[in-house]
């Protein structure tokens, strides 16, 4: 389908800005919002580049958020399950919160369990990034930038990271993260974002029908950190190879279901990793609206908010068990400590490169 992005680009509103309240500390915190030509809207806050609402039309053109979130900055401030953050430096777990690089062992802030999670106790997802709108070919964006200093959280080395979100013509909204550092590093950077199709707060993702572009994924333990084997999904609760609602097997007795209370895995991806492809597809049959996830990363995970606890969320609705599913594309939970996992390690003058991208359509 050709698009005349210049027309579509001028018809573009300019991104808006608003304050969105202040930090503990007092640091103000700013919320933008990015629109399309076709209505689509995302308003991203320059406090862990949280995606705060994403508004997407349904197949009557009715247009719902379908973002998981928050009305205000003090609600994420008080606690927040990751709902639309940015997330980084490791995403997902690290064993004990220990690793090694290159003969030399560094101790993490534990914060899940015995684990590491999500970049410990203040990661991406709770700093404030300095913020700037750019235009891009493919639409309006949001450029936020970042310096993780050397020993913050335990990681090693000065980390620069740049993080640029844009919402295109084609309905997608996308996420491109560059980052290098000063001293060998590990790194894994992902998107956060709680997905009800049928609009946040409106009930459970249980009929969601959903495809995943994998053979195998990485079973846990019971402390969800891989066992280290890639296993074939076939015959398995964990086949979605073929469009499959989230509700049909997940309360198969499973060993891998009960460790994680549902789905809460690493996917292994069926294609080259760096290279960008659809990896997964979301359907829900009410509203019509589809999601494609793309992503040049190794793996996806694939969680249903097997932990979401009725919290209110936005326009006082609550957020109850499996309101949300979260497709969060990256390298594999715990890699420093596996070493055949693909290599998380960043070391000076490499670039570190990702994109993650979630597209909307209706049928």
């Amino acid at each position: 389908m050709a698009h005349n992005t210049s027309a579509s680009a001028t018809s573009l509103q300019k991104i808006t800005v608003k304050p969105f309240g202040k930090t503990k500390d007092g640091t103000p915190v700013k919320i933008y919002t990015l629109r399309n030509a076709h209505g689509m809207e995302a308003r991203i806050t320059n406090y862990g580049g949280l995606v705060v609402s994403l508004l997407a039309p349904d197949r009557a053109g009715k247009f719902d958020d379908v973002a998981l979130g928050y009305d205000t900055l003090q609600e994420y401030l008080k606690d927040s399950p990751y709902f639309g953050a940015l997330i980084g430096r490791y995403g997902n777990r690290i064993a004990k919160g220990r690793f090694k690089l290159d003969g030399k062992s560094y101790k993490l802030a534990v914060n899940n369990g015995p684990n590491s999670l999500h970049g410990g106790l203040q990661g991406f997802d709770k700093v404030v990034w300095a913020a700037k709108p750019v235009n891009t070919k493919e639409g309006q964006a949001l450029e936020l930038s970042y310096i993780s200093k050397d020993g913050e959280e335990g990681y090693p080395g000065n980390l620069t990271v740049k993080a640029v979100y844009v919402l295109t013509a084609e309905n997608e909204l996308r996420l491109d993260c560059t980052a290098t550092t000063d001293k060998p590093t590990i790194v894994n950077l992902t998107h956060h974002s709680y997905f009800n199709l049928a609009g946040a707060g409106n009930g459970d993702i249980l009929g969601h029908v959903v495809t995943i572009k994998a053979d195998k994924f990485t079973p846990v333990n019971k402390n969800l950190i891989p066992t280290g084997e890639l296993r074939l999904v076939e015959g398995t609760p964990f086949d979605f190879r073929k469009p499959t609602a989230i509700g049909a097997r997940i309360n198969e007795k499973d060993e891998q279901l009960k460790f994680a209370n549902g789905y809460d895995h690493n996917w292994v991806l069926n294609k080259k990793p760096g290279k960008l492809g659809i990896i997964a597809k979301v359907y829900e049959p009410t509203s019509g609206r589809v999601m494609e996830v793309l992503t040049t990363e190794p793996g996806v995970q694939f969680y249903v908010g097997n932990f979401l606890d009725g919290s209110i969320g936005k326009g006082g609705k609550a957020y109850t068990f499996r309101t949300g599913l979260c497709l969060e594309p990256q390298h594999f939970p715990d890699s420093p400590n596996q070493p055949s996992f693909p290599s998380t390690v960043l070391r000076p003058g490499e670039t570190f490169q990702n994109t993650i991208s979630y597209r909307f359509s209706a049928k």
